[in-house]
């Protein structure tokens, strides 16, 4: 059944060829996106293709950072469970492809995602030739899907979330997404909760499985010591300093990480802040909130090795790809895009640490975390800028509870383990139906 999809199909088609001149006189004339321009239209390098040389195949689709964790996690099972498989990775972002290349080497080679036009996934998928299409988490792309299922593809949707700030939107077009999803053959979500929303928004019942969530899986085995020796050194940092950390943060909310900060220093005037912002472009903006507040800050990329070493108080990290190794020296860890409305960041990732984990009541997309650090008594939900600011001084106050807080953050995290596992357990199951063993 079409009768939606054919509407898409011309007004994505229009939009294409009215844009691509646009589009490729901009790259031209910036240099911007100019880079694999070729991949994102579908002409795929001939290398990426050469590198499948097992069966089945297998194309995973992440969008950035954190779904390449999730593809790496279940991708080392079914090297185990599926054995001669190959794999093909795609990615949204310029900073997933790099985590991606980083993460992978030469074993899996990785790509740019063709945009969502017909004619650039079919380009994709006839080189490619998959026998299995994952998509993970939130990744509902109807001419890809529809493209797939037409080539006979099986395709899954796996460590699936729907986000409360997003099931509204897709509700809307609720008989668009009905027939979107009766394209895919499993849905593993992570929560009922997410079950609940794509049942609702058309997926069919029979197809859906609860299979927890994935992207903590590698938690446990990243937090390596030595990455903590070895940003203290490069920072400068004693091991008794205080550290303020706000990891990811979000445009609206670094003002108020500064008030925060300012009401820390009045009783703990020695403590460090170290903002990492979800952007990094972003870096000049907040330097100058900083510097209006008569506060002095340094960025990370003009310290360390044969550079200058760590001297102000304030320090913005301008690099990509460090936030998780500057949790392991917070001393009071901040969750970010939670006090703006943005879904919050993984809380596990400074849990892990052992450290204590603030977050605001923005945290939609990490509930199924939220919820077992706040039973487990292992972190600290605040309402805004005021309640942060009151209870990380609480807490300095109070190394006892500091440290008891983040003994138990830690054992909750390393608690959420295998589901990695479960959905790759999905995965094979659909090759073993398919017959592509």
């Amino acid at each position: 059944m079409r009768f939606f999809y054919r509407p898409y199909q011309a007004l994505s088609s229009g939009l294409f060829v009215f844009l691509l001149p646009v589009f490729w006189g901009y790259t031209r004339i910036t240099g911007r996106h100019r880079r694999h321009l070729e991949e994102r239209l579908g002409f795929l390098p001939k290398r990426a293709a050469r590198g499948l040389s097992g069966s089945p195949r297998i194309w995973i689709h992440a969008v950035s950072l954190g779904e390449v964790k999730v593809a790496a996690a279940i991708i080392n099972v079914l090297k185990e469970t599926v054995p001669g498989c190959s794999f093909i990775l795609s990615t949204m972002t310029e900073h997933g492809r790099e985590m991606a290349e980083q993460t992978f080497r030469e074993d899996v080679p990785v790509i740019y995602a063709p945009v969502d036009f017909w004619g650039s996934v079919r380009k994709a998928l006839l080189m490619v030739r998959p026998d299995v299409m994952v998509f993970l988490e939130t990744e509902l792309w109807p001419a890809w899907l529809f493209e797939a299922r037409r080539m006979g593809i099986k395709i899954a949707l796996i460590n699936g979330r729907i986000s409360v700030r997003s099931i509204g939107g897709y509700l809307k077009l609720r008989p668009f997404f009905r027939e979107v999803l009766e394209n895919l053959d499993v849905f593993s979500m992570i929560l009922e909760e997410d079950a609940a929303r794509i049942r609702s928004m058309g997926a069919d019942p029979r197809k859906i499985e609860i299979n927890g969530n994935a992207k903590y899986d590698l938690l446990g085995s990243s937090a390596e010591p030595v990455m903590e020796a070895e940003m203290r050194q490069i920072l400068n940092l004693d091991p008794s300093q205080r550290v303020f950390v706000a990891g990811s943060t979000r445009e609206g909310e670094e003002e108020m990480i500064l008030d925060v900060y300012e009401k820390i220093l009045e009783r703990f005037p020695e403590t460090i802040l170290i903002i990492v912002p979800r952007h990094i472009e972003r870096t000049p903006v907040i330097a100058s909130m900083i510097d209006r507040r008569g506060l002095n800050c340094q960025l990370r990329t003009d310290i360390g090795q044969d550079k200058a070493e760590r001297t102000e108080k304030v320090i913005i990290i301008n690099t990509f790809g460090e936030l998780f190794k500057v949790y392991s020296i917070g001393t009071i860890v901040f969750c970010g895009a939670s006090l703006v409305p943005l879904g919050g960041q993984n809380p596990l990732e400074p849990a892990i640490w052992g450290k204590v984990v603030f977050y605001g009541p923005s945290m939609e997309d990490f509930l199924d975390a939220t919820s077992m650090l706040e039973e487990a008594e292992a972190a600290v939900p605040v309402s805004g800028p005021e309640m942060l600011a009151d209870k990380a001084i609480w807490f300095l106050e109070h190394p006892e509870a500091l440290n008891e807080y983040g003994e138990r953050a830690k054992e909750e995290a390393l608690k959420n383990q295998g589901a990695a596992e479960k959905h790759a357990r999905v995965i094979k199951k659909l090759i073993d139906d398919s017959g592509n063993a």
